[in-house]
Parts: structure tokens; sequence; C-alpha cells
């Protein structure tokens, strides 16, 4: 038998931390998600509407949306309103900081 002391598992704060990041993981895991953040960085001035974000990607208009979409419930993307269309700007910032702590807290952890 195992003596569970000895074995090296996050304890259950650490690990609740890291599946609390879990949708933040798979939306930076995304390839199409990946591409727009690139785009957003390349523009993080200006900002991209969801047009301009389409004109440089092979996926239709409302998959832009639905990606925009997951990225912005993750909070790695915001928008405000210029118009009639809204403009796409990244806020990596927390998210990414809360990414570090927790892969920081699991690293002590083992």
């Amino acid at each position: 038998m195992m003596n569970s002391e000895a074995t090296s598992v996050p304890n259950n704060k650490a690990l609740d931390k890291f599946v609390g990041e879990f949708a933040v993981i798979n939306a930076l895991a995304d390839r199409n998600r990946q591409k727009i953040i690139t785009l957003l960085f390349e523009n993080k001035n200006e900002g991209m509407t969801v047009t301009e974000i389409t004109r440089q990607m092979t996926i239709t208009q409302p998959a832009v949306s639905h990606h925009l979409k997951i990225l912005r419930e993750t909070q790695l993307v915001a928008f405000k309103k210029r118009g009639l269309q809204s403009l796409y700007y990244l806020t990596l910032e927390e998210p990414l900081a809360n990414l570090e702590t927790v892969i920081h807290e699991l690293r002590m952890e083992f």
C-alpha cells in the first residue's frame, strides 16, 4: 500500500485554482483564438473590428464572433463601441497574471 503522505500531490487550494483557470487555458489553446490574439496584439493601439479580424482569417465572420465571445468570457479581450461596430482590444494582463500565480503555486507543491 502506498503512503499518501509520501506522494507529492498539490493541495486542494492550488489544484482548485488550476481547475478554475481551465477556461482561460482552453481559450488560449485554440489556433484561431491564438491568431485573433496575435492580430489584436499587432493592432494594440487601434483595436480591430470583427470585419477587420475576419479579413485576415480563414474562417467566417460568425466563427470569428464566436471565438471573440470565448475570449471576452475569459477576459482576454474586451470591446468598446465605435459607431455601429465594436472595437476589440486585448486585456491579457489579469488573466495571464492569474495563470502565472497558479503555475507558481503548483510548482511549490511539487
